[in-house]
């Protein structure tokens, strides 16, 4: 399903998503309430360049000078940011959550606003680059770092999506933390134009990525009100999400859906991402039996086969003068207060080699399914 729009201004990129041409803060006003899943805003940094920037060999650095990035007044700046928060909640899902990328110059104003106008943060995620821009004054460090803000709609709105164990599954098998050390936007994936970078500010994919496949699902609805050169477009895209991108500039439009429009599509076995076990339906260790993939009076035993208990035919253990379920015997048996008996206790073939039981259960649910 192609997501809502506003009726005028538009340029359809494709099928998966629309550009809107116009501000951000009137664009955002014309979508309906509670209609996107997810938000990527990298709106302007207000840099407050004094002039221009260069190199120790005297070339300039091809930084952030726009006008679109200029204001009168940090009050400026922040009335700005509360206008186009307001409306951004105001089209999120209660189910939704808001990410925002900024630089030390700005994402501190951001967040103080964030949380006025009643969103609850959940994380500040630190980009760190592994190829920074060096500060060639020397006289600060340098800076090696973006920060996003990842939120909610508020205290209340608990029912958002987090894929954690997509991203635990990204991170090989560890808990995924809230440093990601990923590289700024270079090479091919780096859009130029007559040998200059297209657009200043452009995002690395693999750090889109990350936020879309963290924080939504496919077929869901992903928002950039600062579209840019389209980088959230395209990799919602690809990632099976329909989008839609704000941007004023025709040029980085043109650029955005020059960019979306070659996007291939994942198909859906390649989209389907890790479960979390308490998601998947639930299997009592007694079907195993019912289904004759354990017999009682068989064995079960540890890893190391250093413990074992003996199956009844209820569906309880017996170890020694100890009865009781898979997880409480497995506790009683290491002197635990609690234990995980499907991952703890195994089954022996004839020639001796350990299964876990875990893997029974596997295949209890996918006959299940």
């Amino acid at each position: 399903m192609v997501p809502p729009m506003s009726k005028k201004k538009i340029q359809k990129s494709d099928n998966s998503g629309h550009i809107l041409i116009g501000d951000c803060v009137e664009e955002l006003s014309k979508l309906e309430a509670n209609s996107v899943d997810l938000i990527f805003a990298d709106p302007p940094y207000n840099l407050q360049l004094s002039g221009e920037l260069l190199r120790p060999n005297n070339s300039r650095v091809d930084g952030v000078d726009d006008d679109w990035d200029k204001f009168a007044s940090f009050a400026e700046y922040d009335c700005f940011n509360h206008a186009w928060l307001t409306e951004a909640r105001r089209v999120l899902k209660d189910t939704g959550t808001l990410w925002v990328i900024g630089s030390y110059h700005n994402i501190h104003r951001i967040g103080a606003t964030l949380q006025d106008i009643g969103f609850w943060l959940l994380n500040d995620v630190v980009w760190r680059k592994t190829n920074p821009m060096p500060n060639f004054r020397g006289r600060r460090f340098t800076n090696a770092q973006e920060t996003l803000i990842w939120c909610s709609k508020g205290k209340n709105f608990k029912h958002y999506t987090f894929n954690y164990e997509a991203m635990k599954s990204l991170n090989e098998d560890i808990q995924m933390r809230s440093d990601w050390l990923l590289p700024l936007c270079t090479g091919a994936e780096r859009i130029k134009r007559n040998g200059r970078k297209a657009h200043p500010t452009q995002k690395p994919e693999t750090l889109l990525q990350r936020v879309i496949l963290s924080a939504s699902n496919p077929g869901d609805v992903v928002l950039d009100p600062f579209l840019g050169s389209g980088t959230t477009a395209a990799v919602a895209k690809n990632l099976g999400r329909r989008w839609i991108g704000i941007e004023r500039d025709s040029n980085y439009s043109d650029i955005a859906a020059k960019r979306i429009t070659a996007v291939t599509e994942l198909s859906q076995d390649e989209l389907k991402t890790m479960q979390p076990k308490r998601s998947l339906p639930r299997v009592p260790f007694g079907n195993l039996l019912e289904r004759g993939l354990i017999a009682p009076g068989e064995t079960l035993y540890d890893r190391v086969k250093g413990v074992k208990a003996q199956v009844r035919a209820d569906g309880s253990l017996a170890h020694g003068p100890l009865t009781g379920s898979i997880h409480r015997i497995g506790a009683l048996a290491q002197g635990a207060e609690a234990c995980n008996g499907w991952t703890y206790w195994y089954i022996a073939d004839a020639k001796g080699d350990l299964t876990s039981i875990d893997i029974l259960r596997d295949q209890v649910r996918k006959e299940m399914n």
